[in-house]
């Protein structure tokens, strides 16, 4: 990838990551990159409408959302998606995502998720042994699907509590595919849990919702979160 190509993407994604508006030469400190470059960058993201700048320093354009909705009509993601996502998150309070799995790749494609932000985020996921998203649409994949995707990404521990044994993987996806519900614990982030079910939408997408919170909340809020997960989740099947 070109220099100036992968240096504006880096830009995009340090003012998306920002809690707030970020100056600058904010940003060119954290990239290590000469202020006069990060200057011409800005300008072109701006111009494009994909950055704006306010007194207070540069956020996400206005044509982001444009651009997230063009995403989801190409992948026909079920429109209805968002406002199950937005639901689960009021009646609960945990981060919740959408996530599919599309040729050969597991991605998170929406979520909900606190201001502060999330351990979690929208993107490729490389680390599907480690996620409850990842487990449960492990889970639905044929046997070769999945030796084939595990191979091609490994099984690299996010945390101690990982599991790294394809053995051990494979005894708990059979678990999944009994109960329809996926479950880790401190697997993905420390401190944190997660739940996730399965659903393949009327066009046969194989898709999953997940909800994320922390791990000391996990115990008390696991059956209601559950039964919210399935309960929302039947629009879209």
């Amino acid at each position: 990838m070109p220099q100036s190509v992968d240096r504006a993407l880096d830009l995009l994604d340090a003012v998306a990551e920002a809690p707030g508006p970020v100056t600058a030469k904010a940003l060119a400190r954290r990239l290590d990159c000469g202020l006069s470059t990060v200057y011409a960058l800005l300008g072109a993201l701006t111009d494009r409408g994909h950055l704006a700048r306010t007194p207070a320093g540069y956020t996400l354009g206005y044509r982001l959302p444009s651009l997230h909705r063009a995403f989801q009509r190409q992948l026909r993601i079920d429109e209805r998606v968002h406002e199950v996502l937005l639901r689960l998150r009021r009646a609960s309070g945990a981060d919740v995502f959408f996530s599919t799995y599309r040729d050969g790749e597991i991605a998170v494609v929406d979520g909900v998720t606190a201001p502060a932000g999330s351990a979690f985020s929208v993107g490729r996921d490389p680390d599907a042994h480690a996620t409850a998203h990842g487990k449960a649409l492990l889970a639905a994949l044929p046997g070769p699907a999945r030796r084939q995707y595990l191979a091609a990404t490994g099984m690299a521990p996010r945390t101690p509590r990982t599991l790294t044994s394809p053995e051990l993987l494979e005894r708990e996806l059979r678990q999944v595919r009994r109960t329809g519900i996926a479950v880790e614990q401190e697997e993905a982030a420390s401190g944190m849990a997660c739940i996730a079910v399965p659903v393949r939408t009327a066009d046969g997408a194989l898709t999953a919702v997940s909800a994320a919170l922390p791990v000391t909340d996990f115990a008390r809020l696991r059956a209601p979160l559950t039964e919210a997960l399935r309960r929302e989740t039947a629009a879209l099947r």
